[in-house]
């Protein structure tokens, strides 16, 4: 049985790099995916591929042309709707980060370039503050990617991290408060900058033009950003497009430290 199996399907070693090689590619898209609502889709099409694969084994020619078709139109679909997970794809195999320090993939994390940690404490207090006091706030927070483009949108500031400073800036009769504010290689880049707003139709119409522009941003770059809402105070965090509401100081905190700290 063995031996007919070695005859009907013979094995060589480009087979081996072949099945190591796509076990690789399939890693590193659910590492790029993972944490967005697209993983779902990816491993759908990946099982009708298969199934392609074991249709065509057993020379069904009808399902092998219907699935063949399919995926042949679906590969079409895949970069539509993936467009945002793609770009940033790019931007980070382009952006500058990594031609900084260690360059490590797919398996590896890369490394911050920064030397001091980053100060979490100074951003968790202040949201806490503006939080009680229901004032509307929006930080984004750079990692690999290049936000410069954004930053030339608002007013460069060029300072390090500060509690006062931030809840100063976000206080409703400031010039600064409108838009939101950068944060790069831990110092305040810039405030009042403007940033893309999402199309997803699928964001809660509750939500405002804040939430719908951290949610933008963290589509196209792998940025973070943190939202306090004007209308009830919560706290919300967004990363790749996925918004999580109602978010505790503590939660911040922790959410914070394994971003950047680690």
């Amino acid at each position: 049985m063995i031996e007919l199996i070695a005859q009907t399907f013979p094995f060589k070693i480009v087979d081996l790099l072949d099945l190591f090689f796509s076990c690789l590619l399939i890693y590193f898209i659910y590492k790029l995916l993972r944490g967005t609502n697209a993983l779902g889709i990816v491993f759908t099409f990946i099982g009708i591929y298969i199934l392609w694969i074991i249709v065509s084994i057993f020379k069904m020619e009808i399902l092998t042309k219907i699935i063949g078709q399919f995926i042949s139109v679906g590969a079409i679909g895949i970069i539509i709707i993936f467009q945002p997970e793609i770009r940033r794809f790019f931007a980070l195999i382009g952006s500058k980060s990594m031609e900084r320090g260690n360059k490590k993939f797919f398996f590896w994390r890369i490394n911050k370039d920064n030397e001091n940690n980053f100060n979490s404490t100074a951003i968790v207090q202040a949201y806490q503050h503006l939080a009680q006091s229901k004032t509307g706030a929006l930080i984004v927070i750079a990692k690999h990617n290049d936000l410069d483009t954004i930053i030339k949108t608002g007013e460069v500031l060029e300072c390090s991290i500060n509690t006062q400073l931030i809840e100063t800036i976000f206080f409703k009769n400031t010039p600064l408060h409108d838009g939101a504010m950068i944060i790069k290689d831990n110092m305040i880049k810039a405030a009042r900058c403007i940033l893309p707003v999402s199309s997803d139709y699928s964001i809660p119409s509750h939500l405002g033009l804040r939430h719908r522009s951290a949610i933008g941003i963290t589509e196209q770059t792998d940025a973070i950003a943190i939202i306090v809402s004007e209308q009830t105070g919560n706290i919300s965090i967004v990363k790749a497009g996925n918004l999580q509401e109602g978010i505790t100081p503590a939660r911040l905190q922790e959410f914070l430290n394994q971003e950047f700290n680690f």
